[in-house]
């Protein structure tokens, strides 16, 4: 249990450990620290990696009903459907890396 607490809880002798957060839209956040690849869902591969993440119930629908125009997977083996264009969570990710060093 002790190791399951210092992986929930970052520590603060390491400093790179902050959590920078991305808004996947509808008001969804993906902590960006966690995010491998922001791919389009046409490929057959990636329709693949949707199918068995939804087989394996690591799949995290956040598109509200709305057509997936976005992918997002995670360290963790979670994929994650997205209603925005991969280009705009790409460009919401440098932002957020971005203001984060004008802040250091």
């Amino acid at each position: 249990m002790a190791s399951e607490r210092m992986l929930l809880t970052p520590s603060c002798s390491q400093p790179n450990m902050d959590i920078k957060l991305i808004n996947i839209g509808f008001g969804n956040i993906v902590s960006a620290n966690r995010v491998i690849a922001i791919v389009s869902p046409e490929s057959a591969p990636i329709k693949r990696i949707i199918t068995d993440a939804r087989d394996s119930r690591q799949l995290i629908d956040a598109t509200y009903g709305r057509r997936t125009r976005a992918v997002i997977i995670t360290d963790s083996g979670h994929v994650i459907l997205s209603a925005i264009q991969p280009e705009t969570v790409a460009n919401r990710f440098i932002s957020s890396k971005d203001s984060h060093a004008a802040d250091d």
